[in-house]
């Protein structure tokens, strides 16, 4: 039986990895910061919290790290972990570079530091790429990343292609477009959009407050993709893959989805307020995922419309 390490299991991406992984008959080791408090509802929720073996790990301590990986010897070791919110990046600046790049670093040390032939995925970004306009990025983009949780990843994925390069690690990373689902929390946005949508709906609010709805951004389906997280890693060698559906739409296209899904007209209902503005933001984000298709016989089903849908209908059953 494979045995595969998922740092930051508690996540949206983290369980949706374990559930995965669990169905193809891997042991799954979860990790978070104090694996005997957290309370893992998104595992619940999934039903698969007590098929997984828990570990309290902190990526910012080598020693912690280090630890955790001599005592479950991992096949595997995916690092869904650190600050995930581009938006709280700006007032924790220093958090999202640590548990990012520090966090990242920790794990590729000690496996140059055991000598262990354990395969590394890490989690990118397409944060990474910056305002590229309308053209689609692919894996030769260069990264001119605008916000602190960008460069925290950009770092992080430079220190994989090096000791990939430099000590012949198994790393990859997964450079993710948007991905969403009902396990997304509300701080992100389109988990604030069907929220609100479905409030609205049900007579428990009045409006929706947003920020800049001309945005356009990749959205994708998060479950499927941790399959290509998987497919990464079942590869003879190693390397980087952009992860994206290759349509980009506006968050004024996904408001107007959201709101049509339970028959209501947005223009009424959404005000623009500017409080909600970050200092940069991307006017456009879309990828290319023809080296998935290609190398991994990866691609997307679900688009943003589909997205949005499944989304609301999840957050109208639970409410």
């Amino acid at each position: 039986m494979k045995k595969a390490l998922v740092c930051g299991v508690s996540g949206q991406d983290g369980a949706y990895l374990a559930q995965l992984l669990l169905e193809k008959g891997y042991k799954v080791i979860g990790t978070s910061r104090d694996a005997q408090v957290s309370s893992f509802s998104n595992l619940i929720s999934l039903g698969i919290s007590d098929k997984i073996q828990y570990e309290s790990l902190v990526p910012t301590d080598f020693r912690s790290v280090l630890q955790v990986i001599v005592k479950t010897q991992p096949d595997e070791i995916y690092n869904l972990a650190g600050q995930t919110s581009v938006g709280l990046s700006f007032s924790q600046p220093v958090e999202t570079l640590e548990s990012i790049a520090t966090g990242t670093l920790n794990f590729l040390e000690a496996i140059r530091f055991i000598n262990a032939p354990i395969k590394f995925y890490n989690a990118g970004s397409s944060e990474c790429f910056g305002d590229i306009g309308d053209y689609p990025a692919d894996e030769e983009t260069p990264f001119r990343p605008r916000s602190p949780y960008a460069v925290a990843k950009a770092t992080a994925f430079w220190q994989v292609a090096n000791y990939r390069e430099a000590y012949n690690i198994f790393a990859c990373s997964g450079i993710l477009f948007n991905h969403e689902s009902p396990l997304r929390p509300q701080r992100f946005v389109t988990q604030k959009i069907v929220a609100a949508v479905v409030d609205i709906a049900q007579g428990r609010r009045k409006k929706l407050h947003l920020g800049n709805i001309s945005i356009k951004r990749d959205w994708g389906w998060a479950p499927e993709y941790v399959e290509a997280m998987y497919l990464m890693l079942q590869q003879d060698q190693p390397d980087d893959y952009v992860i994206a559906t290759g349509e980009s739409y506006s968050l004024e296209d996904l408001v107007a989805r959201a709101f049509s899904c339970v028959g209501l007209d947005w223009q009424d209902l959404v005000v623009t307020d500017s409080s909600l503005l970050r200092p940069t933001d991307l006017a456009v984000s879309k990828g290319n995922p023809s080296k998935a298709k290609e190398k991994l016989g990866w691609e997307a089903k679900y688009k943003m419309p589909d997205v949005i849908a499944m989304m609301v209908k999840a957050s109208s059953v639970s409410s």
